[in-house]
């Protein structure tokens, strides 16, 4: 698998500034926990290079991250619609967020908000046709830019995928 680029907009440094921080943190008493500060500073710092990556890719579609979750979990969904409070389970994002999501694809036409039949006081947010074209153009360039090498083998992202999962779950996320 090839390396995959860092984030554009930063310089390079020559060294790995995590490591070094593990580094000081054994070097003030601190070994046993040194690792996994070390781990977790990792899995932040990756979720902000593969955030922006993936604003990078869907900036051009006039989406974020987060509302291009909500237009897929809606284009996946047998109806194409779902309750905002489902939505919300689903992406595991509390409702204001998914207010603020739906209000934004709703005004870009690529949502609208409809009574839910099943329960007269809920909504639903439902994808319009232009919404499925967008999410399948989005798709394609997420597929292609951020989700086609991550610079790990089949088996290395199973694994990793795998134990992050146990982390999740450890922590309550499902």
């Amino acid at each position: 698998m090839g390396s995959v680029p860092c984030v554009p907009e930063r310089r390079q440094l020559p060294f790995d500034p995590i490591a070094e921080a593990q580094r000081q943190w054994e070097l003030h008493g601190w070994e046993r926990e040194a690792r996994a500060m070390a781990t977790v500073t990792s899995i932040m710092r990756l979720q902000q290079i593969f955030l922006a990556r993936a604003d990078a890719q869907l900036r051009p579609f006039g989406l974020t991250f987060a509302r291009y979750e909500v237009v897929m979990l809606l284009s996946f969904s047998t109806k194409g619609s779902l309750p905002l409070g489902k939505i919300g389970e689903r992406l595991q994002v509390n409702a204001a967020s998914v207010t603020n999501a739906v209000d934004r694809l709703e005004a870009q036409g690529l949502v609208i908000r409809r009574p839910n039949p099943g329960d007269g006081r809920g909504t639903l947010a439902a994808i319009t046709a232009i919404g499925r074209k967008v999410a399948g153009r989005a798709t394609v360039a997420m597929n292609s830019h951020v989700f086609s090498d991550l610079g790990l083998d089949p088996s290395a992202l199973r694994a990793l995928f795998v134990a992050l999962g146990h982390l999740r779950q450890g922590a309550g996320d499902f």
